[in-house]
């Protein structure tokens, strides 16, 4: 996130480095971000500056972020949201249920997937009811065991009405998902570093004017991604291929968050 004089302020997924020098076609990684004017970006400042007050957790900084957090509710279009601890991602998860389980178009991008269970079930229900479900995913990436991770999951979501593609040209590190005229951009993956691990920062807008914006972006992306087909993905599983499949989700989706719950216990 870059606040600028407490009235302008961008958020998505890029870092500062070299990385992303590019448009991420022909070179640099494909990322993007939103900017945002007006109350939501000096709300955005002053959840910086908690952020920035409690690197030591002291309790009085957690209980400011928490009045931040009731004041973004106030908001009739858009809405900050953070996953800097246990309420507050499963805030997160639940909004993305509720806009999943409402939206009749669905287009995401997700540099890293691994969407919880309940989520991915989302995904398969609205399918189920007629909805349009698309996804975006990376072709290449900067975490080859993420690929492997996310493959797994590829079957069961293909099999049940779910149009993949993978970004081809560069690295995906963009987020984005939409949902009908909801949008949400920021830094969080739909994965399970980001939903149930990661500190990470999302606006979520309620706009039908930014939705088209964001749908255009989609589809540009999808003239450069390779759609999943259903059949020859299936063929193309070998056993051995399968099991590592297996293995990497078994180390990110379980794993993973397992070790980072034993590092948060040791830090208190």
């Amino acid at each position: 996130m870059l606040v600028c004089d407490d009235t302008t302020a961008y958020l998505g997924g890029f870092n500062l480095a070299d990385e992303y020098d590019g448009a991420g076609i022909t070179r640099g990684w494909r990322d993007l971000g939103i900017c945002v004017q007006g109350e939501v970006s000096r709300q955005l400042a002053d959840t910086f500056d908690i952020y920035f007050a409690r690197a030591d957790f002291h309790g009085q900084h957690k209980r400011q972020l928490r009045r931040a957090q009731k004041k973004n509710r106030s908001g009739t279009t858009w809405r900050i949201l953070l996953s800097d601890s246990r309420r507050h991602r499963m805030e997160l998860r639940r909004c993305l249920v509720r806009d999943l389980a409402a939206a009749q178009t669905i287009q995401i991008i997700s540099a890293y997937f691994l969407p919880t269970w309940r989520l991915r079930w989302a995904l398969v229900a609205a399918c189920r009811r007629g909805a349009t479900v698309q996804l975006i995913l990376a072709g290449k990436s900067d975490v080859a065991l993420s690929l492997l991770a996310s493959h797994r999951l590829y079957q069961l979501l293909l099999r049940s009405g779910v149009e993949i593609f993978e970004y081809q040209p560069q690295i995906l590190h963009a987020k984005l998902f939409i949902m009908d005229d909801v949008v949400y951009a920021g830094s969080a993956n739909m994965d399970t570093r980001s939903l149930r691990i990661n500190h990470e920062l999302l606006v979520r807008v309620n706009d039908h004017t930014l939705a088209t914006e964001a749908r255009g972006i989609f589809t540009n992306d999808l003239a450069f991604s390779k759609r999943i087909d259903r059949a020859t993905w299936r063929r193309s599983r070998t056993f051995v291929r399968k099991l590592e499949e297996s293995w990497a989700y078994f180390l990110l989706a379980r794993f993973d968050p397992y070790v980072a719950r034993l590092q948060l216990k040791w830090q208190r």
